[in-house]
């Protein structure tokens, strides 16, 4: 084949069109103008709401995860502090009750001790204050244990009153406590007087028939008792002030076949749960002692003497 008939251009695989860098100026003016063209003339608006339109669901779709993981986190997040405000809420709501009690407990000792206070003004006998401590351990005797004992001068046989009327009487002393037979024991009486009728009579402990009642014992059957009568102690005995509040009478049996009616009393003050209490000095018996009668011998001496 002659040289003249061969065909000197580039296959079309190898042809070289525009420079990369001609490419490039190109597209950026192309761009350049196109942003300035949809700056001014919104062009491109049409088409990005069109593309917006069909990317929603796909958008949709694809950030599911990440808002369901959002609201669990939430929800947890919610559940543990709810959780934390009501332990905090019901411990509050614990002191709050806890006050409320002790506060009540307070007005309540308050009250007490303010009556205990104006019985003790209404007194002329030496007194002194104590506070109960606990109940004896005897189940079978009505006794309790108070914080003041020998070194604060209490003795054997001083009564006890709290703000409502007669307690009992100390029957042994400790150094620093001792011990007091409520009125409500079984070995416990008391002298006391009606201050209706002026009929005077002696009031046991009767834990046989209740825990806090007490008898009027050796009354005639026809004896002017009413319920509702009020009993003070006479003074008689030497130990209890006279005109102190013992009890009020609550039921009267009068028997046919008994000459004595049985009263049932309730006692005024309070045997069970007291915690302050007063004691007094009891008093001595205003009667004279009796004359002594001389010996015959003296007598016979004294006769000799004459």
């Amino acid at each position: 084949m002659p040289l003249g008939t061969l065909d000197g251009t580039p296959p079309p695989f190898f042809r070289q069109g525009p420079s990369a860098l001609s490419k490039l100026t190109f597209f950026s003016l192309l761009a350049l103008f196109l942003m300035v063209a949809d700056a001014r003339l919104e062009l491109a608006r049409p088409l990005r709401l069109a593309v917006a339109t069909v990317l929603y669901p796909v958008q949709w779709l694809a950030l599911r995860p990440v808002v369901w993981a959002q609201g669990g986190g939430k929800y947890f997040e919610s559940l543990k502090r709810s959780q934390t405000s009501e332990e905090a809420a019901l411990y509050k709501l614990g002191l709050q009750s806890l006050r409320a009690s002790q506060v009540e407990q307070l007005l309540l000792e308050n009250t007490r001790l303010r009556a205990l206070l104006a019985l003790r003004e209404r007194v002329s006998t030496p007194s002194q204050a104590a506070q109960v401590l606990y109940d004896a351990a005897d189940p079978h005797t009505r006794k309790v244990i108070i914080d003041r004992g020998l070194l604060d001068s209490v003795v054997a046989g001083s009564p006890v009153l709290d703000e409502t009327g007669v307690l009992g009487q100390v029957t042994r002393v400790y150094p620093a406590t001792s011990e007091v037979t409520l009125i409500t024991d079984r070995e416990q009486a008391i002298p006391v007087l009606n201050t209706r009728t002026g009929a005077r009579g002696v009031a046991f402990g009767d834990p046989a028939l209740r825990a806090s009642a007490l008898e009027l014992r050796f009354m005639a059957a026809n004896t002017d008792v009413k319920i509702g009568d009020l009993l003070t102690t006479s003074g008689v005995d030497g130990v209890y002030p006279p005109g102190l509040p013992v009890a009020r009478v609550a039921k009267v049996d009068r028997r046919v076949d008994s000459a004595f009616a049985r009263i049932s009393c309730e006692p005024l003050a309070l045997v069970s749960g007291v915690v302050h209490v007063m004691v007094l000095q009891p008093i001595t018996s205003p009667m004279a002692a009796p004359p002594v009668m001389p010996t015959a011998a003296e007598a016979a001496r004294k006769g000799l003497k004459k």
